[in-house]
């Protein structure tokens, strides 16, 4: 009874703040700070100043701004219009034609961003009015689009990630490994998606356009060149064991600063404007991240998270059962909280019954983030559905509909990496079995 009545003081406290339009690191403080106060003796104070400060002083956190700041930079450069134009020749023969822009687009800024809007609007800037053009199904070109961006969530370098990993203590260059084969094996379901819809109503394809040599199409590429070698550098680096994530993110900031040089849009106000967007976004991240140790703290206190634990436990649940009970719950949690607050607001509770279940931590890293991202598309709160409501000027309804069967098949991903877990642990047991 009395756990019972923690958790609706916990939740009615959290519930109320985040209604009250208070941001969701301040909520997470405030709900901690009801907590101390009405469960503990521990003077309050000194362990709030002690949580935030161990929470903002990790240095495994170092890398989050530095690759915040590496896509804010290249969110700057000409990077939307190479990848179309690069793109486009080699995609333009295959069922769905250029619509598959929208998937490997994403999927290569996925791996400079780490952001899923940012992604959508990089790759959405320029392919949404190119597609509108050519007579693309509007359908298919935002629906493609909404689940193509949420690859900026898996494919490494990827922010819920290293939040996941601080929140944890879990790897982050295991966890950034473990990304890589269920973020292709995504985007590969994507094109799947669209290859079959172009085969079986082909009446809503326009033509093929002009057919491009082979020296064509490599001379259309050669402006994406500098990113896929940062790309390979970053994501290499740390593979082959030579950098850290950290040293990883520095060398992508120096990449991404020497390709915007070179392209010419390196100017005193994008460098000042990407300094500024990474510093708003690692804030608030920081914030969040602040606020969800010190409930970590107040809820350890209380007993909350053990007592639960003991609950799930005593239910007998098997693994398998447990993990379809959290994919049902992240999935309506969603519905009302980005990504990133959804993960640290949770792990408290949820870090203590998946490693009692004896379920991989890596794994359900991979496994969490592919739910997250189900979020992303999601009405009320899908964050890719407002930035393409702002590109589009469609309403958030037919947006939704759109990306309906993306919703669809990021659940067959979810099938597929619980029938096959080495999809997520083949790579960094690589990793750690190199020399």
């Amino acid at each position: 009874m009395e756990q019972l009545l923690l958790t609706l003081i916990f939740l009615g406290v959290l519930f109320f703040l985040l209604g009250s339009g208070v941001w969701v690191g301040l909520s997470l403080l405030g709900v901690a700070l009801v907590g101390m106060e009405l469960f503990t003796s521990r003077p309050v104070g000194d362990a709030m100043a002690t949580t935030i400060w161990s929470a903002s002083s990790s240095w495994t956190l170092t890398a989050l701004p530095l690759f915040i700041w590496m896509g804010e930079i290249l969110f700057r450069t000409r990077l939307s219009e190479d990848l179309f134009k690069g793109l486009s020749p080699w995609l333009g023969g295959l069922p769905g034609r250029l619509l598959h822009v929208n998937v490997v687009g994403c999927a290569i800024f996925a791996a400079i961003s780490g952001s899923s809007a940012a992604t959508v609007a990089t790759v959405g800037k320029m392919s949404i009015p190119e597609l509108r053009r050519r007579g693309y199904p509007e359908q298919m070109i935002i629906g493609t689009l909404a689940g193509a961006g949420t690859l900026g969530l898996l494919i490494p370098p990827s922010i819920i990630l290293i939040v996941y990993g601080v929140t944890v203590n879990e790897s982050i260059a295991g966890l950034f490994m473990a990304g890589v084969l269920p973020g292709l094996m995504l985007a590969f379901l994507f094109m799947a998606y669209i290859f079959l819809h172009a085969l079986f109503r082909p009446e809503g394809m326009p033509p093929r356009g002009e057919v491009v040599g082979f020296l064509e199409k490599l001379r259309n590429s050669f402006s994406l060149m500098p990113v896929v070698l940062l790309i390979l550098a970053v994501l290499g680096s740390i593979y082959a064991g030579i950098a850290t994530a950290t040293e990883a993110a520095v060398i992508g900031v120096a990449g991404s600063l020497v390709i915007s040089a070179l392209q010419g849009s390196l100017t005193r106000k994008s460098f000042a404007e990407s300094l500024m967007g990474a510093t708003r976004t690692s804030c608030m991240i920081a914030l969040i991240l602040a606020g969800a140790d010190f409930l970590s703290l107040a809820m350890g206190f209380t007993g909350l998270p053990r007592n639960l634990a003991a609950w799930i436990g005593a239910m007998e649940l098997s693994p398998l059962a447990l993990i379809v009970a959290l994919t049902l719950f992240y999935i309506v949690l969603g519905c009302f909280l980005d990504g990133i607050s959804a993960v640290v607001l949770t792990m408290a509770v949820v870090e203590p019954m998946v490693r009692q279940a004896g379920i991989d931590m890596l794994w359900f890293g991979i496994f969490l983030v592919i739910v997250v991202e189900m979020a992303q598309i999601t009405p009320p709160v899908g964050f890719n559905l407002f930035v393409l409501q702002g590109m589009t000027e469609h309403q958030i309804p037919f947006i939704a509909r759109a990306a309906l069967p993306m919703f669809a098949i990021m659940v067959l991903a979810v099938v597929l990496v619980v029938a096959f877990p080495e999809i997520a642990t083949w790579l960094p047991a690589q990793m750690r079995s190199s020399p």
